[in-house]
């Protein structure tokens, strides 16, 4: 199993921009350095604790200093930008990357976000499928152009002059593009078979009870069949919350106290998704409300303690949700820098060996 790297960054309101987002940085090349494979950042335009508002812009930040590690958006929020606008800068990001970059999409599950853009009420799944068809169609093709939609069209005629360049729009270094994936964020989710059979693969959120992410493993091997691709387990990438220290009881004082980062990582998301979305985090689709409360969150969703605990209960969840190819680490803000590195370096390096030395189970039919 591979190790990459998967941010969402929520960071307490009051703290300094600036200091959050070098500190998301260096998280970002602490994980190159320790040798993780791969690492997402996510984007939001309207959200003072998510507040990295573009992932595109934040990766390229990145280029120069991340040497060996693949960046991926996590993810491009399609419905709030214009496809030719994505298609331009994703091409040129995949060339600063020299071929590294790996192009997470998803129609955007921020609220204030579609509001803002005009798109709240428009079905922005539809506006994901095309804009993606218009982005795949731009790679594909040469000038000039007449891409239409029903909500964009791309036209470019009048203003192309091949002798001197004008009018084409870049197509990224990997061929026929780079590799997308998409976010799993519903139990049983649709959105993955259909991916799987456009030869596209899954992420299963940080945030999803075991129950949900195990439903996600079917639902791509579906759409795999459909197509007659292999459906291989080392395509599927988990993402988990995860605090390793050096010993039980630092890990647990930090991930427990009322001023964790874990615990308002969990309870801004609760106060979102409650509303509408509370099944995400129940452990079946009968529990009632009531039953649903930070703390039963925080206990189910977050693998904490030493690396011998730690790696045993990262055992323990891929037994039960099935063989996956690449566990993804849910950063959190770094109330404590010390700690928060520390978390990773021994994840990587005392966690992951005993982890892949244990024996992998068959994928959950």
């Amino acid at each position: 199993m591979k190790l990459g790297f998967f941010t969402m960054p929520i960071h307490p309101l009051d703290k300094d921009w600036r200091q959050s987002l070098r500190e998301d940085r260096e998280a970002f090349l602490l994980a190159d350095k320790l040798g993780f494979a791969e690492g997402y950042v996510g984007e939001h335009s309207t959200d003072r604790a998510e507040n990295i508002t573009s992932c595109m812009m934040f990766i390229a930040s990145l280029a120069s200093d991340v040497k060996t590690m693949r960046l991926g958006t996590g993810t491009v929020n399609m419905p709030n930008q214009h496809p030719a606008a994505v298609a331009a800068n994703i091409a040129m990001l995949d060339h600063m990357l020299d071929g590294r970059l790996i192009f997470g999409i998803s129609p955007g599950g921020l609220l204030s976000d579609s509001e803002v853009f005009g798109v709240l009420d428009n079905d922005r799944n539809e506006m994901l499928v095309e804009a993606i068809n218009h982005i795949l169609k731009i790679w594909s093709s040469e000038p000039p152009y007449d891409i239409k939609g029903k909500y964009w069209n791309i036209k470019l005629e009048r203003h192309y002059f091949s002798e001197i360049g004008q009018g084409f729009l870049p197509k990224p270094l990997q061929k026929p593009h780079p590799p997308i994936v998409v976010t799993a964020v519903a139990p049983f989710s649709k959105g993955v078979t259909e991916a799987a059979a456009r030869g596209w693969d899954p992420i299963s959120a940080n945030f999803l009870m075991p129950e949900w992410v195990k439903s996600h493993w079917p639902k791509y091997v579906e759409g795999c069949e459909r197509v007659g691709r292999k459906a291989d387990p080392a395509n599927w990438r988990v993402a988990k919350s995860i605090f390793v220290a050096d010993d039980d009881k630092t890990a647990k004082a930090y991930v427990t106290d009322p001023n964790s980062p874990y615990r308002f990582y969990y309870s801004q998301l609760y106060t979102k998704l409650k509303k509408g979305r509370l099944e995400l985090f129940k452990t079946r689709r009968d529990q009632p409300d009531d039953e649903v409360t930070l703390d039963s969150i925080c206990d189910q969703l977050i693998i904490h303690g030493s690396p011998d605990k730690v790696a045993d209960e990262l055992i323990a969840f891929r037994e039960k949700v099935g063989d996956f190819g690449t566990l993804l680490y849910a950063g959190k803000d770094w109330r404590d820098p010390a700690l928060g590195k520390r978390s990773m370096q021994l994840l990587a390096e005392k966690v992951m060996p005993k982890v892949n030395a244990a024996p992998a189970p068959k994928p959950k039919a």
